[in-house]
């Protein structure tokens, strides 16, 4: 059964307010246009806001179902439309999306701040919140009910009313600056083309080149070979191209990107977002906006999260000091009269691993077939949960790059719908992300969710398939991790679902999964020879093995990074943030950065924390996940099966199923036995400085 919403009053023409009569009751996207989603929107805020008010206006005493369950029951419409508007405007934009994002992200904030703030609906919530143990709630309904009180709580519905007008003033603000923000971003990334000659082409892979011709059509650019700053383009350039100058003015404009004193730039919306967070922050009793952010996270203080980046920076610091030593020297061995830049450290690293571990991603890539990589995150899923998956040739798609399979239970019945993007264009934001178009209850009937998949791959050469990156077949898996946490949902209630769950627990699934790519058990399967089908030879496969940990140094610094100062700039006082180059580079030098090496993500171009508020306070979080993943790994190894029936069933159960029905320390113990260890995530890169206790 789907999720299903009646035709609204004005749906002639709108197919957005009609019925969906495709498979599944999937969006008609083959019939959406721009100027479908303003109507639609606007008969959704309706809708939602007349919903609302009949619990606010119900004389009868709250309980759970006309208060909690009625809320939950409310805005159908405005989900489906949202989601399929995000959808597009991330994965497949034009210039009138982007427009009209900017109306509906002030529109959006209008609409949720007089709901979450109403003193009336808050008072029903507190006072079934505090007389909840004479309420014989469920656990799901128990936590429900908590999350409830703590998200109008935490949204201000306790101000008195001039705060909360202020609140939605910041709140409306917000909206506008975070989409501000993602629009700059898309349109440096959008303006940079790098154009190679013939003379250009030193190092760079036939792969590569077909890629880079591929992306050049992509703008109207046929036969020409182009560099673009999607990161699957710049970074195999910077790791492979001979060609140094090439090399330094592809790596400026990547690190440069929102940072150009354009009309990009986002320097001054960064200041204004910072400014206005701490002021909320302040509105609510916190000092600053990570106390306010991680209370209600895993970490629970910024004193916890700092505590833990510095165990890991201390080691990964002089692990990457040390690579930038013998990297230097490999320099000065190949005559090299300058000092190692940060444009030359993937170029050199790359040289280095062929040196000690006899081993480059040019040998193992041709073993690396994207359409083998997503069937090996298939069969993963289906020897750990019992999935099955049949591709679907007719359910509309937004791009016919967009494949669509349905996923069926080991009983064989309807599970879900996954919808896979894999191929970088310059219609896309960059990156890699999971969204859903769905989401998975069964408040009122089983509701299938429908789960996507992002990515941002490099094209095969013409008639010839696209072939991965080990990074790239990790991200696959990563993003397809997310996925299962969104199909396997198996809960009640529409805000519980999938990955309704704190941002440090969220990454769980997703980099848990990632384990499996890299296994000896999948990659004898699925990796063959793009041309011939022979399988990865086994004495390549045991030197990709030993060469994983390689440069983990450079890997966990930039990311480390990145944290770090996403924490600093939401503890600090906004008002010392006047030049963010500058505190970028004081934050930088307060924890010994290598000149040689820049943050994964500079503030700028820093999506995660300043397109949106998910992640602000908060980027450590696949961090802290990564404790918890590589920990929860060891339990399929000591089973000694990375398929053990009895390991997979609490992971299903207790992990991917649950969904935020649960508190997630709880979750995780209940599947492991005890709390994660540290040591897992320092063994597993190769950062261990010390013995382990006996």
């Amino acid at each position: 059964m789907t999720d299903s919403v009646t035709a609204a009053p004005n749906a002639a023409g709108n197919p957005l307010l009609a019925a969906w009569t495709m498979p599944f009751e999937t969006p008609p996207f083959d019939a959406i246009r721009p100027e479908h989603f303003l109507p639609a929107f606007e008969q959704a805020f309706v809708d939602h806001a007349r919903e609302v008010a009949a619990i606010v206006d119900d004389l009868a005493e709250p309980d759970f179902d006309n208060t909690i369950t009625a809320w939950e029951r409310a805005g159908k419409l405005l989900n489906r439309v949202a989601a399929v508007f995000y959808d597009l405007v991330s994965a497949d934009s034009n210039p009138e999306l982007l427009a009209i994002e900017s109306e509906v992200a002030l529109r959006m904030a209008r609409h949720w701040n007089p709901i979450m703030m109403n003193a009336v609906l808050f008072g029903r919530v507190a006072r079934l919140y505090h007389d909840s143990a004479r309420l014989r709630l469920t656990r799901e309904q128990a936590r429900l009910l908590e999350r409830t009180y703590t998200r109008m709580h935490r949204a201000g519905a306790g101000l008195d009313e001039a705060a909360k007008q202020r609140m939605g003033e910041i709140n409306e603000r917000l909206a506008q600056l975070g989409t501000t923000f993602s629009h700059h971003l898309l349109g440096d990334e959008q303006d940079f083309v790098l154009e190679l000659g013939l003379d250009d082409l030193g190092g760079l892979s036939e792969g590569f080149i077909a890629g880079a011709r591929a992306a050049a059509a992509e703008r109207g650019l046929d036969g020409k070979i182009i560099v673009t700053l999607s990161r699957s383009s710049a970074e195999p350039f910077l790791q492979t191209s001979t060609r140094r100058d090439l090399r330094e003015k592809v790596y400026r404009a990547f690190i440069a990107r929102g940072d150009n004193g354009n009309a990009n730039d986002n320097s001054a919306a960064i200041r204004e977002i910072l400014a206005l967070r701490e002021e909320s922050a302040k509105l609510l009793g916190y000092p600053h906006f990570a106390a306010y952010r991680l209370e209600d996270s895993m970490a629970k203080t910024p004193e916890a999260v700092r505590g833990l980046l510095e165990r890991v920076w201390v080691p990964a610091r002089a692990k990457a000091l040390a690579d930038r030593d013998a990297l230097q020297e490999l320099v000065r061995e190949e005559g090299g009269n300058f000092a190692l830049a940060p444009w030359d450290w993937r170029y050199y690293a790359e040289k280095l691993r062929q040196q000690r571990a006899n081993f480059d991603d040019a040998a193992i890539k041709p073993y690396l077939v994207l359409d083998n990589m997503i069937a090996a995150a298939f069969d993963v899923a289906h020897r750990l949960f019992g999935l099955t998956f049949a591709e679907r040739k007719d359910v509309a798609v937004w791009h016919p790059d967009v494949r669509v399979w349905e996923v069926k239970d080991a009983k064989g019945d309807h599970k879900a719908l996954f919808y896979g993007d894999y191929f970088a264009r310059p219609s896309k934001r960059s990156g890699a992300w999971m969204t859903s178009l769905r989401d998975q209850q069964k408040l009122d009937g089983a509701v299938a969710p429908i789960v996507i998949n992002v990515l941002n791959f490099a094209r095969g050469a013409e008639g010839e398939p696209a072939l991965l990156s080990p990074d790239d077949a990790r991200t696959l898996f990563h993003e397809f991790g997310h996925g299962l946490h969104g199909m396997l949902s198996d809960v009640v209630y529409p805000t519980l679902s999938g990955t309704s769950v704190f941002t440090d627990f969220v990454e769980l699934p997703s980099q848990l999964y990632e384990h499996w790519q890299q296994r000896p058990e999948v990659l004898r399967s699925f990796a063959r020879h793009y041309q011939t089908g022979e399988p990865l030879p086994d004495e390549l496969l045991q030197r990709f093995l030993a060469a994983r940990r390689f440069n983990q140094g450079f890997a966990t610094v930039e990311f480390l990074a990145s944290a770090l100062l996403d924490l600093e700039f939401h503890s600090q006082p906004a008002g010392s943030i006047a030049d963010v180059r500058e505190f970028e580079q004081r934050e930088l030098d307060k924890i010994g950065m290598p000149a040689e090496i820049a943050m994964r993500h500079r503030p700028q171009q820093f999506g995660h924390i300043f397109s949106g508020g998910h992640y602000a306070a908060g980027y450590y979080s696949y961090m802290w996940s990564e404790v918890m993943d590589a920990d929860a790994f060891g339990a399929f190894e000591e089973a000694g099966d990375i398929f053990d029936p009895a390991v997979a069933r609490r992971l299903h159960d207790d992990i991917y199923a649950s969904g935020g029905s649960r508190d997630p320390e709880e979750a995780y113990i209940a599947f492991r036995g005890r709390k994660p260890q540290v040591e897992a995530l320092l063994r597993g890169r190769g950062l261990l400085t010390e013995p382990e206790a006996a």
